[in-house]
């Protein structure tokens, strides 16, 4: 009998926390970044969320796997620099002059249309530093668009998985 009240009592307990956990669906974006025609060595990307007072949320992904020259990237590594969590899965090579790459990003489904916005920055050593290559603001539609860039980047384009 003893058992059955504490099975009882702790099914209750577990069913009491879940009602109260919220979970955020989120949703997978193929984000293709193509790269402007320039010399020299490859361009260090971050690709970070803000939220509508333009801090950063998050780091969604790196372009770029060699932690030493995080630092190029001022605005993000004064973010990401003082906490350094890994970001191991979500880094890789960093993109050449004119070359393209695909990246996956994925993204809480609650941040869209409240005024987040995604922001790609890019360094090249020995070259500039662009804050904002791409900024948008992460809407429905903007999520389905191509979105020049100001620096490195020539444009991307965002496409739902």
């Amino acid at each position: 009998m003893k058992n059955i009240k504490l099975i009882s009592l702790l099914s209750i307990l577990v069913l009491g926390l879940v009602s109260f956990t919220t979970f955020n669906e989120s949703t997978k974006y193929k984000c293709m970044i193509q790269m402007t025609n320039y010399t020299g060595e490859g361009a260090y990307i971050v690709i970070s969320l803000l939220n509508s007072e333009g801090e950063y949320v998050e780091t969604l992904n790196v372009k770029g796997d060699d932690d030493e020259w995080y630092n190029t990237v001022e605005s993000w590594w004064q973010f990401y620099g003082k906490r350094r969590p890994n970001i191991d899965a979500i880094t890789g090579a960093t993109i050449s002059g004119g070359e393209r790459a695909i990246t996956v990003i994925e993204i809480d489904d609650n941040k869209l249309d409240k005024g987040y916005k995604l922001r790609f920055e890019t360094a090249v050593e020995d070259q500039e530093y662009y804050e904002s290559d791409v900024e948008l603001e992460l809407t429905s539609a903007n999520v389905k668009s191509k979105v020049e860039g100001t620096g490195f980047i020539r444009y991307i384009r965002l496409m739902a998985q």
